[in-house]
């Protein structure tokens, strides 16, 4: 899921108030947020309908409000004219229509650009009429963000799909960019009920700490990790459920030591082990005839104590960092 990116205003400000004006200059640009936003204003253009809205699809009950309102708030000011407005899945499913030429309209707004804030796992779809409504939109002409290809190549189970052997092959012509791209895979086997399902149920049974276990859901919380994992395929090993689940091969990032500052840390936190995770952020606009739009627009980078398995910044456990550079 798409969310608001830190600018790295927070650590400039500290570097400031403690007098590192020097040490500025390894802290790499971070326009993330305006990036972002200007790819959905662009979005917006090409639809051509200047009194169009762009529509942020939301949860019932939305704890990253004020993480939404960055965006639309920026869009605001990068184009006054671009009007946001937020709705629902059910919303949705109660009011939205098609018009004769595939327009989304919800309220007497045509939908230029759909946002999907929400979407992402199965409680966002309580009933079959919030799935009727996804469908609603992806049959429209709105441009969406994502779209649904992107949303699915973001699922556990086409990640593994791509990472069987041929499958790179038939979207890259050029041996030498397959073998680049595959450098960057670890290890993904799937669970299905046939030969190589049957080897990783016996993989992870004989090597749990090797792997982490993943579903088909969106952010933290929800995967399985060291021992548990054995217990969870020998639970589940004579089961529909265990197709529903990817083994993976767990990364060991390099560790770094640094403070965390958070609540209950007392006054003067400890030097503690961490590992980082960086996201690049990028915008692409297009069809399957052409490329529109293509930037790279910004980063974000979480970090968390090495014992936490989840890294989640809302659960405590990690935390929004800023890259700083060094030769």
């Amino acid at each position: 899921m798409l969310k608001s990116p830190p600018t790295d205003l927070s650590f400039r400000y500290i570097l400031q108030e403690l007098g590192h004006y020097d040490k500025l200059v390894n802290l790499p640009d971070n326009n993330a947020l305006q990036g972002l936003c200007q790819g959905m204003i662009e979005a917006w253009k090409l639809y051509a309908k200047p009194e169009a809205v762009i529509l942020f699809i939301i949860e019932d009950v939305t704890y990253n409000i004020c993480d939404q309102r960055f965006h639309e708030f920026e869009i605001r000011k990068l184009n006054p004219q671009t009007r946001v407005i937020r709705r629902t899945l059910t919303e949705m499913a109660n009011r939205a229509t098609l018009g004769p030429d595939k327009q989304l309209l919800i309220d007497g707004c045509e939908v230029a650009v759909i946002y999907f804030r929400a979407g992402y796992e199965p409680g966002h779809y309580p009933t079959q009429k919030e799935w009727d409504a996804r469908l609603l939109m992806e049959r429209s002409k709105a441009i969406k963000s994502p779209s649904i290809q992107y949303h699915l190549a973001g699922t556990k189970k086409v990640q593994q799909t791509l990472a069987r052997a041929g499958a790179l092959e038939q979207f890259l012509t050029e041996p030498a960019k397959v073998e680049r791209v595959k450098q960057i895979f670890t290890g993904l086997y799937s669970l299905d009920f046939d030969e190589m399902g049957d080897q990783a149920v016996q993989m992870a049974i004989d090597d749990p700490e090797r792997f982490v276990l993943k579903p088909q859901r969106e952010g933290g919380g929800n995967n399985v990790y060291g021992l548990e994992v054995r217990d969870a395929v020998k639970k589940m090993k004579d089961s529909a459920e265990r197709t529903a689940w990817i083994l993976m091969e767990r990364i060991h990032p390099p560790l770094s030591k640094g403070y965390m500052v958070r609540p209950g840390g007392g006054n003067l936190p400890e030097i503690v082990e961490m590992v980082s995770e960086l996201g690049i952020f990028g915008v692409v606009i297009g069809d399957a005839q052409e490329i529109t739009y293509n930037e790279q627009v910004g980063h974000m980078l979480r970090t968390k104590v090495a014992t936490a398995n989840e890294g989640g910044v809302a659960a405590g456990l990690g935390a929004l960092d800023s890259p700083y550079l060094i030769d």
